[in-house]
């Protein structure tokens, strides 16, 4: 899909249980070509990540709806290109909203408020016989803390929201995001039989298992390259160890590269691999 797709509900798969992917029309250099809400069902329906209040993606969810039944709002996080559209889109289907509630830090819709206390591993069924089909939470934290996972568990798809991204690696937000718990909920979904992963941003991933595999080498390679630029520089400050550690990436993503860095950084201090001093990091063990 383009941004040209923007709005327009599109099959993602050959799926018995209809999946409609619907682009957001918020693109951007963190965003790719936009926010992908998901739409499940028949006539009793789930949408998943509305992403935010746009009036005119509004439109397009309800008119994907049409004469059936919204019955379930799914939020995997409640980042601003994920949860905000959620409200409106309530208001005018009487939808229950699955999710947790924003951290109390900065860059989270305050607007989402779940129904109630949702659990993990917790499974909402919706709609029943030929047009029902069941959803199941994956509490997967790291990028935020209040991140889920939803498992489609008739068609063994995963909607990973920004846990798993297509083509790229999530940002990892600390004081919220955490390294660790990133890693953990990486590796809790290898258990998981599945033969799809429909992220929050970019295409359908058809090798779910290699996918995360994949990532999990990536983060584990990153991590060591830390470790090694630490041994060749010494105690040095952030500017000068992200240039170094994220060499191979543009220029306009070492903010948010810095981001990340810092969460691997205190995943090693935790693991006793490194120390902070003032605004300076080094090696204490390699």
């Amino acid at each position: 899909m383009s941004s040209s797709d923007a709005g327009v509900a599109r099959p993602v798969a050959n799926t018995s249980i209809p999946v409609k992917k619907i682009l957001g029309r918020n693109p951007g250099p963190m965003t790719g070509p936009g926010t992908n809400s998901y739409l499940i069902g028949r006539n009793k329906l789930a949408l998943l990540d509305p992403g935010p209040k746009d009036d005119a993606q509004f439109e397009s969810f309800m008119q994907a709806i049409g004469d059936g039944s919204l019955e379930y709002i799914f939020i995997t996080h409640t980042h601003a290109d994920h949860s905000p559209g959620a409200l409106k889109l309530k208001e005018a289907t009487g939808a229950t909203l699955v999710g947790l509630p924003a951290p109390p830090v900065v860059g989270h819709d305050k607007t989402f408020a779940p129904e109630r206390e949702w659990q993990d591993g917790e499974i909402i069924q919706c709609g029943e016989g030929d047009d029902g089909f069941s959803v199941q939470l994956i509490y997967t934290p790291g990028h935020v803390s209040n991140h889920i996972c939803y498992l489609l568990q008739e068609e063994q798809l995963l909607f990973t929201g920004d846990h798993v991204l297509q083509g790229t690696t999530p940002v990892i937000l600390p004081p919220d995001g955490d390294m660790s718990a990133y890693l953990d909920s990486l590796t809790r979904l290898q258990d998981l039989s599945l033969r799809a992963l429909a992220p929050g941003h970019g295409n359908i991933m058809t090798e779910p298992q290699a996918e995360i595999a994949k990532l999990i080498a990536h983060r584990l390679k990153r991590e060591k390259k830390i470790v090694d630029k630490l041994a060749m520089l010494g105690q040095c400050d952030m500017d000068k160890l992200v240039h170094a550690v994220y060499d191979d990436v543009a220029a306009h993503l070492i903010p948010w590269a810095k981001k990340t860095l810092l969460a691997h950084l205190i995943k090693l201090e935790r693991d006793k691999v490194v120390s902070s001093v003032g605004d300076t990091w080094l090696l204490i063990q390699a």
